[in-house]
């Protein structure tokens, strides 16, 4: 079950993009989770690939697991006192498809000269994937043909 990371439900936005920014919104979370993607979970890992500040990227990941993006274990070097690693949770995994939303958009409209950095395909094929709109039973949607409708609050006539 998600957290919310600050105040009650009242003084949350409405609208589940601005929610979701409140935690991704700041550039800083969406690369320390495209390196725990790649697999770097200790702080000096994703540190030194990011070559973030040690305090920005402190308090990224403590927004992340806090609002249950992440989730810290206990590990020790020999030798050396015990740290945390940063780990997804059910949360933070759901995010494989934003982030290759993003990149996809990113290739397409601010692309590299050289290319992608990297290229989805499947395990059992090898054919190239993308996101996109589905339907329940699977079958592609045109954006064309997708409809945003406004919900109204619970309690509202």
């Amino acid at each position: 079950m998600a957290r919310q990371v600050s105040g009650p439900e009242e003084d949350q936005p409405a609208c589940s993009i601005e929610r979701s920014l409140q935690v991704l919104g700041e550039r800083w979370s969406l690369l320390v989770l495209r390196e725990i993607f790649a697999g770097r979970h200790r702080f000096a890992e994703i540190q030194a690939s990011l070559g973030i500040a040690p305090n920005l990227l402190s308090t990224r990941l403590k927004l992340l697991v806090e609002a249950d993006v992440l989730c810290t274990r206990t590990y020790q070097e020999p030798g050396s006192r015990q740290r945390q690693s940063y780990h997804l949770t059910d949360a933070g995994r759901e995010l494989d498809i934003v982030m290759a939303s993003l990149q996809q958009w990113g290739d397409r409209h601010r692309p590299r000269p050289s290319g992608p950095s990297v290229r989805r395909r499947t395990h059992s094929t090898g054919q190239a994937v993308r996101v996109g709109f589905l339907t329940d039973d699977g079958r592609e949607v045109p954006r064309s043909d997708v409809l945003v409708t406004a919900m109204r609050p619970s309690g509202a006539a």
